[in-house]
């Protein structure tokens, strides 16, 4: 296909479309909430340990040993997470559980899993 059969040449507003759209369009600090959140889940490593917790609640020394990484270094993605609502965590004595958040985060996550899934590795 030619580059320019995508690229629309003609001059027709459709009012009803642009007006509605208008309408339930989000306020701009959704987007900018919307933004930090891919960010902050598009790093390769909280990629990584979001898996581990979203395959079950899970401490910092077996998360550390499944990515073989340091704890320390688990433990800086993990406040990062922590403190943008995207994973939770529970104490137990010495110990301290991480988990996905809530629903929402393990939804976005598992649906991004299976579009890439679904697309094949290669042509992403």
């Amino acid at each position: 296909m030619a580059k320019n059969e995508f690229i629309c040449d003609c001059n027709i507003i459709h009012k009803e479309v642009v007006e509605q759209i208008r309408r339930e369009m989000p306020k701009e600090t959704t987007f900018k909430h919307l933004a930090t959140f891919f960010k902050l889940i598009g790093d390769e490593t909280r990629l990584r340990i979001l898996f581990v917790l979203d395959q079950k609640e899970t401490c910092v020394c077996d998360i550390a040993n499944i990515l073989s990484m340091s704890k320390s270094s688990i433990s800086h993605q993990l406040a990062t997470l922590r403190n943008s609502g995207i994973v939770k965590c529970r104490k137990e004595g010495k110990e301290v559980y991480y988990s996905l958040d809530d629903e929402h985060v393990t939804k976005v996550f598992e649906v991004a899993v299976n579009h890439i899934n679904h697309k094949g590795e290669k042509s992403v």
